[in-house]
């Protein structure tokens, strides 16, 4: 059965990508929608979410503090858009890979992506986290505690296009890796702010790039899906990096990330 499973997943999702190739390279009648052709549905499909906990209960370990700060979200009612367990653990190994000693994130919400960066740190290395919304800062704060990585992380509060320039100003770049994880309409902005605060070698990367392949329109109706499109473009055109974005799916829904190395 499970192989039957896989494979009726795997042949629509090849049909779903024929139909999407035919659609582009069709001269003839009506274009199908973009926003529609091809696009993952962003509800994630049980055999996807089921993937997704066979890779957790592999690779991520049973973690009381990170379990900690996925109940705080829904105790102080933020929005459940937190990077997945396995999305946590791949940031982590990028931030080793790199071996990050100073990583900046844009976004903290209540800093579960943030313990899983600044676990990836040396005992010297640091962490400075954006967040613009105060009850947010405050609720990451006490689960960065709970994890023991508070003395390594600095929360600063208010709008990241406000804090960026003071940051630059202080003088304080260059970072070994950023991570970008807030409004999407201001995405390509961050990414000139990634690009003065980063040096070469510096790896910055991007969540919610894919958007369920909503980024595939022309003109997307939402601002989001406009600013990730932006962004991508941004990037693909930046003659300082080299750069991809890996799309996935899994109990986050079909999205994608950006991931670049500064030249």
């Amino acid at each position: 059965m499970e192989g039957e499973t896989s494979g009726r997943v795997f042949a629509a999702m090849k049909e779903r990508d024929r139909a999407a190739r035919r659609a582009i390279k069709s001269d003839s009648g009506p274009r199908s929608d973009p926003r529609q052709v091809g696009a993952l549905p962003s509800e994630p499909s049980s055999a996807f979410a089921a993937i997704d906990g066979y890779i957790e209960g592999l690779f991520v370990p049973q973690d009381v503090a990170l379990d900690a700060t996925v109940r705080s979200i829904a105790d102080a009612g933020m929005p459940p858009i937190q990077v997945s367990a396995v999305q946590g653990k791949f940031l982590h190994l990028l931030a080793r890979l790199v071996r990050a000693r100073r990583i900046l994130e844009i976004g903290t919400l209540a800093g579960y992506s943030t313990i899983w960066l600044a676990r990836a740190l040396p005992a010297d290395g640091s962490l400075i986290s954006l967040e613009r919304n105060p009850r947010y800062a405050q609720v990451a704060r006490a689960n960065l505690a709970c994890a023991g990585v508070d003395t390594r992380v600095e929360i600063v509060v208010g709008p990241a296009l406000e804090t960026l320039p003071r940051l630059w100003r202080a003088g304080g770049g260059p970072f070994d890796m950023v991570f970008i994880d807030a409004d999407k309409e201001n995405y390509p902005a961050y990414l000139d702010w990634s690009l003065r605060l980063t040096r070469s070698g510096s790896l910055i990367v991007a969540d919610n790039v894919v958007r369920a392949g909503r980024v595939l329109a022309a003109h997307p109706a939402d601002g989001a899906d406009r600013g990730a499109r932006a962004f991508n473009a941004a990037l693909a055109a930046e003659a300082r990096v080299e750069a991809i974005v890996v799309q996935h799916v899994g109990v986050k829904g079909h999205d994608g990330m950006a991931i670049a190395v500064v030249r």
